[in-house]
């Protein structure tokens, strides 16, 4: 288990500060955490007030969502775009943003589809809400005493993701179609004899699939040895469009990154 400080603390301090949300899975934190692991950049792991908005965190990065990473003494940049451009500034090699144009193109397009607004990532969460709000699932979780202060963090949620029946039952849908994209892709690129997403090396595509896949298709519990059985129960259910779409292919993509360029076990 990491060693993480409070904000106070960081504030003081110069280098990469990583603001994360200790325990939970969230794959825009362990995107960033992988990319900065390929790059060997070191950080100092950052802990805000949980669970909830932190009013510290609000003052120092004008937002209360994590990631945020912070460099020396400049603006805190909380969008996995502005991360990621960060990381490579601060050590290029190996560069994982490409330098044709056409590559770089589809992979942020990819990415986008993936980690941004209304993506993959976005419409999994608007599903898990859904399930909430419908009582059609209940669970445990230590951050809480008990059912009604799990919704009041999920009414919390809904506002920031922009919960609404509609959106999440055409989630399902949205999120299979990201995913057949991904498919399709690899299939292009195993045509022309290429291991990788894009081009013929690892880029940030890789990484941010590989990151996010994981609340798609759990890894060996070796993986993630940290998470609970009721986190990992909750992680196994799917619609059955989305479970259709997480293709073999993609899967076996995600194992071959984790294992040959990423760091493991997983550490939330």
């Amino acid at each position: 288990m990491a060693e993480y400080i409070t904000i106070a603390q960081a504030r003081e301090m110069n280098g990469l500060r990583i603001v994360l949300a200790p325990g939970s899975i969230s794959p825009w934190s362990e995107a960033l955490k992988q990319i900065l692991n390929v790059k060997q950049l070191p950080f100092v792991w950052v802990a805000p007030k949980m669970p909830g908005p932190d009013p510290e965190l609000q003052q120092w990065s004008a937002q209360t969502s994590v990631p945020v990473a912070v460099w020396n003494d400049e603006r805190p940049r909380s969008s996995w775009l502005e991360q990621l451009y960060l990381a490579e500034r601060l050590q290029p090699e190996p560069a994982l943003i490409p330098a044709a144009l056409e590559d770089r193109i589809l992979m942020f397009g990819y990415i986008n589809e993936i980690a941004g607004e209304n993506g993959l990532a976005w419409s999994q969460r608007l599903m898990a809400l859904h399930k909430r709000f419908t009582g059609s699932e209940r669970f445990e979780h230590h951050r809480f005493k008990d059912w009604e202060s799990i919704l009041e963090y999920s009414r919390y949620l809904g506002n920031k993701y922009g919960y609404n029946a509609t959106a999440a039952q055409a989630a399902p849908q949205r999120t299979a179609e990201v995913l057949g994209g991904l498919d399709a892709q690899l299939a292009r690129q195993r045509a022309r004899a290429s291991r990788f997403l894009i081009g013929d090396r690892l880029s940030a595509l890789d990484v941010y699939w590989a990151a996010f896949s994981l609340g798609l298709s759990l890894p060996p519990p070796e993986w993630i040895p940290t998470i609970s059985p009721a986190q990992r129960k909750m992680m196994e259910r799917h619609h059955p469009l989305v479970e259709r779409a997480v293709t073999p292919r993609i899967v076996e993509h995600r194992d071959f990154i984790y294992r040959d360029y990423l760091k493991l076990p997983v550490d939330f």
